[in-house]
């Protein structure tokens, strides 16, 4: 008997006007083994993961077909039968660890109260086992990080604590919805490490749930693409990603940016719009790449520091940098390396402790708010998070018109007319001003922050991790969007991303950050194809490849590296 085996499987939703989730979907899951589901958002790869669990149930759903989970059918299981197979059996790791811990208690005691539950063992038994796993996954000092709260762990570690009280009960199947979304290359790497090493030390069967094609190249044995609620294509992963037989795989795999691949080759901008971002050379045709004349922007030694005293934290500490009309500035490196600090100072929405920006040659980084005010609309920032910038009570077309409201040069209906115009510019129907930010998926809402960095015709834009949370598709179509009005409109773009595939796809020149410091700072072709700070060779090794061989070679390297 296999240990996961699915036959049939339909998921359909109140309010879907009949449309089903998950169509017909069928495999099987040997014990040991690992399965890819691999899809576009709303293909329904993670319905069917939830649907292993009977987590549908009390929800709305109708789930049709057959599901049996370690022995047990997950469909006439009753609510004991289904406690007993969650957590025992089978065990989940979510995507956001920030949603499934509770921020009250320490992080040793929810994962302790996981074990004591299933298994009836006494509450120091409980705990010294908590500690065990937290140990196994790899967190350091367990015994006394197992005291900390889910809020003094980062986001790799907070990961790794899902996992730990995933493995409390051993259990024979660990379904993984998307993982590594959130992560930085290096503790997205460490995560799929520890994944393969665990199933080969427990022989665990593992579901791995993800729309990064790269991710399942380096952890399963087999992958199952989804479109629509239906199987595409399944197979040997090494057969999928390297030959694979339909056109939907083809196009998922053609979007996947590489990071060994050569960027396109930079198209002419309009001199006119060159002029107007400010170059000295009104009647000269430049290409996007050139850096002859003045810099729109200026950084020189910008820091910025947080608290006071012995607390005193510096997030950004002497950062040089310039960014040109036309042109597209890469920012990589991990989490906390004071990325998202240095994007907000080049728009000023943090002030510098200290050094000097220059926007067209004015010195902006010490005026006051009221000095700043007419350079304000032509620096903007896209977030990385649409919905925590998109007010939920307020419709998409107010939003994208509030910088047109600020300038109180239009009446309400021109500026009615020119937010449609800019919503249809980003590839949105203009009739749908009037609909809220939930009624959009996310790499609309994501259309919908650049149509409002737009309203204000701005010179410059900052995107902050712009399509991390999106799939590959989703992701190519912004990032194309973005390059489309860079070559109209002449803007200068500032790319801050932890994804170096993505950041090789879209920029002229690329600066490495650890620490708030740059460490290393160049053309984009120099910097990741002779890179010379062993911090640079550190990330991009760590970038997931395609070629599940090549990726067992980079995970025998980081093994060994971790062990020297």
């Amino acid at each position: 008997m296999s240990l996961v085996e699915v036959s049939d499987l339909t998921i359909s939703f109140d309010g879907a006007d009949g449309a089903r989730a998950v169509d017909g979907l069928s495999f099987t899951l040997e014990e040991g083994a690992a399965l890819g589901v691999v899809g576009e958002s709303g293909s329904g790869k993670s319905a069917s993961a939830y649907a292993l669990l009977g987590l549908h149930r009390g929800t709305g759903a109708r789930v049709g077909g057959s599901i049996r989970v370690a022995g047990v059918d997950v469909q006439a299981a009753d609510d004991a039968e289904l406690r007993a197979l969650r957590g025992a059996k089978a065990a989940m790791v979510f995507q956001d660890p920030l949603s499934s811990l509770d921020p009250y208690y320490a992080v040793g005691d929810q994962i302790a109260e996981v074990y004591r539950v299933h298994t009836r063992a006494s509450g120091r038994a409980a705990r010294a086992r908590a500690v065990d796993v937290l140990d196994r996954v790899g967190i350091p000092d367990a015994v006394r990080r197992s005291r900390s709260r889910p809020h003094e762990f980062s986001g790799g570690m907070r990961q790794r604590a899902l996992i730990a009280m995933a493995l409390a009960c051993e259990p024979q199947l660990l379904i993984a919805d998307e993982p590594t979304t959130a992560l930085d290359v290096t503790v997205q790497a460490q995560i799929l490490d520890l994944l393969h090493s665990l199933r080969r030390e427990t022989g665990m069967g593992l579901l791995l749930v993800t729309h990064d094609v790269g991710v399942a190249a380096e952890s399963v044995d087999e992958v199952l693409v989804m479109q629509s609620g239906r199987e595409v294509e399944r197979g040997p992963v090494a057969e999928v990603l390297g030959a694979p037989r339909q056109p939907y795989t083809r196009e998922l795999l053609a979007a996947v940016p590489r990071v060994d691949a050569k960027r396109p080759e930079p198209v002419p901008v309009p001199a006119a719009r060159v002029a107007a971002a400010g170059d000295p050379r009104p009647d000269a045709a430049v290409s996007r790449v050139a850096q002859t004349g003045e810099p729109l922007l200026e950084a020189i030694d910008l820091r910025r520091e947080f608290g006071r005293g012995r607390s005193r934290v510096t997030a950004v500490d002497g950062v040089s940098l310039t960014v040109h009309p036309g042109e597209t500035l890469g920012i990589v490196g991990e989490s906390g390396s004071g990325k998202t600090t240095l994007g907000r100072m080049l728009v000023r929405l943090l002030d510098p402790t200290a050094g000097r920006l220059h926007y067209r040659g004015t010195e902006i980084g010490s005026l006051s708010d009221k000095a700043l005010r007419p350079h304000r609309r032509e620096l903007q920032m896209v977030f990385q998070d649409p919905v925590a910038s998109l007010n939920p009570r307020r419709s998409i077309g107010e939003s994208v018109a509030d910088p047109l409201r600020a300038a109180g040069a239009l009446d309400d209906t021109r500026i009615r007319a020119r937010v449609q115009e800019l919503l249809e510019r980003v590839g949105l129907d203009p009739d749908r001003y009037d609909r809220y930010p939930h009624e959009f998926s996310g790499g609309q809402r994501q259309r919908v922050g650049i149509a409002r960095a737009l309203a204000a015709d701005p010179k410059l834009i900052v995107c902050d991790e712009p399509v991390s949370a999106l799939d590959v598709t989703t992701q190519a179509q912004v990032t194309a969007l973005l390059a489309e009005l860079q070559r109209e409109l002449g803007l200068g773009l500032v790319f801050i991303a932890h994804d170096l595939a993505v950041v090789r796809q879209v920029s002229d020149r690329v600066a490495v950050m650890r620490q708030g410091r740059i460490v290393e700072q160049g053309s984009v072709d120099e910097v990741y194809g002779a890179p010379q700070d062993p911090y640079t060779r550190q990330l991009l090794a760590a970038v997931p490849a395609l070629d599940p061989a090549l990726a067992a070679v980079r995970r025998t390297a980081r093994k060994e590296l971790a062990a020297a």
